[in-house]
């Protein structure tokens, strides 16, 4: 029978750049513990000052940025991420959420810029499938509820804003085709079986009805001429 499919987990990762603007990637990672519903992605001009003639089909403009906004849930009563498993107290009972959530407040932040007395914000990547998304924590705005008889809150949402100074789109490499890598583990897109489908119909929609046995056989697929409609199937073989 086909192995169920596995939900890739979204990853904040803290990043840096060096003298040249190249970004440098550091040790600490966050797997969120439920995927963003939706991201919104932004992009916005800035007005370079000066004389700009009112109704002037030329406008100059400064550096232009983008940013990035999602919403996180966070919940210690649910199954944890395996890097946040242990979170529990001694007598094993549900903890406060504040310790998952004190993870990512993190990334806002300032740190001491090379022992000079300077303090700047740490970088932030956003990676979930074939996004990518470098920039700053703007803003964090969390939400506490589900309190527990002592008062611990043990679920909580994290609206967090992120932002870069160029407008500029940014694919994960390791993901998507267009360049020339593999998918992430688990980040594999999958084709759902549709009603009466088989094997070979299911390929030849791709136009490679000759490959359906080799796709039959790496979904581990017991009955390739009738696959139940809703089966995740990799036809990217």
């Amino acid at each position: 029978m086909p192995q169920p499919a596995r939900l890739e987990k979204a990853l904040l990762q803290e990043i840096t750049w060096d003298e040249n603007q190249v970004v440098q990637e550091l040790e600490r990672r966050v797997t969120v513990q439920f995927n963003p519903e939706t991201l919104k992605v932004s992009y916005a001009n800035q007005s370079s000052g000066g004389d700009q003639r009112g109704g002037s089909a030329t406008q100059f403009v400064g550096q232009g940025t983008t940013k990035l906004s999602f919403d996180l849930w966070l919940d210690v009563t649910a199954p944890q991420p395996p890097e946040q498993e242990g979170q529990q107290d001694a007598e094993g009972e549900e903890n406060d959420v504040r310790k998952l959530t004190e993870k990512i407040v993190k990334f806002i932040q300032p740190k001491e810029e090379r022992g000079e007395g300077k303090f700047v914000p740490p970088g932030m990547r956003f990676l979930w499938g074939s996004f990518k998304f470098d920039g700053i924590v703007d803003s964090i705005n969390e939400t506490l509820e589900f309190f527990s008889e002592d008062g611990r809150p043990l679920r909580a949402g994290l609206n967090v804003s992120l932002s870069k100074q160029e407008i500029q789109f940014q694919f994960n490499e390791q993901f998507s085709p267009n360049f020339g890598g593999n998918p992430a583990p688990g980040s594999q897109p999958l084709t759902q079986a549709r009603q009466g489908d088989s094997a070979q119909s299911i390929m030849a929609r791709s136009g490679r009805q000759d490959q359906w046995q080799s796709m039959a056989d790496a979904n581990d697929i017991d009955n390739p001429r009738q696959i139940p409609p809703g089966t995740p199937l990799n036809t990217r073989l």
